[in-house]
């Protein structure tokens, strides 16, 4: 007998608040217009990730077309107690010309006018966090003119 396929939960793990910094605009590639965007620090707070976003990282960013951006952000988050977590979040970002132009011009807009999903992969040496390490996140994105905010759910 073949049952119908449950989806998996997802247990949040904690919501990142990524400082940003000016981006730098590398301009029309092959692959679409090129920007990265520096990561100049932050908080995450949550049930299971608490600590701060180290500064030094960046999101490398190709706006494929006026309405769809891939992600590729690359930063270290330390926890509460010392250990150092590796974060590398791929994502999607979608949305109107219209919102996604106000979103390249740091300007303000509403989350729900922009799809932002992302699949954060977390790496950590720590023991005690050893979990993060066999652990399937992902995750939504909200873009504000001065930080990244992403949800981050462990998928069960």
């Amino acid at each position: 007998m073949t049952q119908t396929p449950q989806p998996p939960a997802l247990v949040h793990a904690g919501t990142l608040s990524v400082l940003i910094g000016d981006p730098i605009d590398v301009g029309p590639t092959p692959e679409g217009h090129r920007r990265i965007i520096p990561i100049t620090g932050g908080t995450v707070s949550g049930p299971r990730l608490n600590g701060r976003v180290l500064p030094g990282g960046a999101d490398f960013q190709i706006l494929h077309t006026p309405e769809l951006s891939q992600l590729d952000a690359r930063y270290a988050v330390e926890t509460e107690d010392g250990a150092i977590i590796s974060v590398d979040n791929a994502a999607i970002r979608s949305g109107s010309a219209e919102a996604l132009g106000r979103i390249a011009r740091g300007e303000p807009v509403d989350p729900g006018e922009i799809y932002f999903r992302c699949a954060p992969r977390l790496r950590s040496s720590a023991p005690q966090w050893d979990w993060v390490n066999r652990t399937l996140f992902v995750g939504t994105g909200e873009r504000h003119p001065d930080r990244v905010v992403v949800h981050v759910f462990a998928v069960g």
